[in-house]
C-alpha cells in the first residue's frame, strides 16, 4: 500500500463511516491514508503487523494457505472492513493473507497509538466487538458453503463475490490454467471438476469464455445458481 497525503479525503472517510467517534483527538492526528491496487497483497499470513487498517473503498479477498500450499477462501470484504483487528487484540502475526480485488483506499492507525489512547476506549472496544462478531458469522458461512454445497454453487458464489461492483456484472478474468487451478484451490475442488463446471455454465450461456477470458453473461441466472450464497 502507498501512503497518500490528502487530509480532506481522510476527513471525508472518517465522517462517512462515523469513525471519528472511536478515536481520541490525539489518535486522529496520527491517522494515515493509504491507496492500494487490484492484485496487490496487502498482508501475508505470518507477517508482523503494526497497524490496523480500515478499508473504506474497494474490495479485498481474504484467504488462508496450508503447509502444502493449498489455499481456501475465508471471505471477501467491502467497506467498512478491518485488517488487523484480531491481531491487535491477540498480539499475534497476520492470521490470513489479504489481497486486493479492486483499487481501494484504507485508513491506517498504529497499534501503539490505540493502546496509548486514554479516551474513547469503550467506543473502540464496542466497535471491534461488532466487527469480530461479523467476521465469525461470515467465516462460519464460508466454511459451510465449502463443505455443504456443490462446486457449481461455490463457483457461482465466487464469481459474484469477486465482481468489482459487488453485483457480478463487471466480473471478467483471464482463464489461464494457473488461474483455474487457483480458483479450484480457493473453493475447495479439483482443476478438472472446476473446468467441467465452467464448461457447463458456458453451454448454458450463464457465463462466457471469450479469447481466454471469462465473463458473466446472465447475471440473474448466475445468482440463482449461487442459491443466495456469497463469500462475504
Amino acid at each position: 500500500m502507498k501512503q497518500i497525503n490528502d487530509q480532506s479525503l481522510l476527513l471525508y472517510y472518517l465522517n462517512r463511516y462515523e469513525l471519528g467517534a472511536i478515536f481520541s483527538d490525539e489518535v486522529k492526528k496520527n491517522l494515515s491514508l493509504y491507496q492500494f491496487h487490484s492484485g496487490e497483497i496487502l498482508c501475508s499470513k505470518g507477517d508482523t503487523i503494526e497497524r490496523m487498517f480500515f478499508i473504506v473503498k474497494g474490495k479485498v479477498k481474504i484467504f488462508t494457505t496450508s503447509i502444502e500450499g493449498k489455499t481456501l477462501i475465508v471471505r471477501f470484504k467491502t467497506p467498512l472492513s478491518i485488517i488487523g483487528d484480531v491481531e491487535y487484540v491477540k498480539r499475534t502475526n497476520i492470521f490470513n493473507t489479504v489481497e486486493a480485488v479492486t483499487e481501494g483506499v484504507a485508513i491506517g492507525v498504529r497499534f501503539e497509538d490505540l493502546r496509548k489512547m486514554e479516551t474513547n476506549q469503550i467506543e473502540l472496544l464496542q466497535f471491534l466487538l461488532e466487527i469480530v462478531t461479523q467476521k465469525f458469522y461470515t467465516e462460519s458461512h464460508a466454511t459451510s458453503l465449502n463443505m455443504l454445497y456443490s462446486v457449481e454453487v461455490r463457483l457461482a458464489s465466487y464469481l459474484l463475490s469477486l465482481s468489482s461492483d459487488g453485483e457480478g456484472s463487471m466480473f471478467h478474468k483471464e482463464m489461464r490454467t494457473s488461474t483455474i487451478t487457483e480458483i479450484a484451490d480457493l473453493i475447495g475442488t479439483s482443476y478438472r471438476h472446476l473446468n467441467r463446471v465452467i464448461q457447463k455454465l458456458c453451454m448454458e450461456e450463464i457465463i462466457q469464455r471469450k479469447k481466454g477470458t471469462l465473463y458473466i453473461k446472465d447475471l440473474p441466472r448466475l445468482r440463482e445458481r449461487a442459491a443466495g450464497n456469497i463469500y462475504e
